[in-house]
């Protein structure tokens, strides 16, 4: 490497700095996660709401919403 070139390593603590768009964006996620417990609790065992709908809200908290949270960034 040339001694022209500085190289910028960011600890992954360092540079995580979580603003009011992810804080907004976990709690939905977390929202998500319980009303789809919710809705899986109040159906009947073998309903389309126990089976389908709950599993899909559960999925999406988990899955999708909560990284989402983690890994968004504001742009500088």
């Amino acid at each position: 490497m040339s001694k022209g070139i500085e190289e910028k390593h960011v600890h992954l603590i360092e540079g995580w700095a979580f603003t009011r768009k992810n804080y907004f964006i976990f709690a939905i996620g977390v929202l998500l996660i319980a009303l789809g417990y919710w809705v899986m609790a109040s159906g009947e065992t073998t309903s389309t709401q126990s089976l389908t709908v709950a599993p899909i809200m559960l999925f999406l908290g988990y899955i999708i919403v909560i990284p989402a949270a983690l890994i968004y960034r504001d742009k500088k």
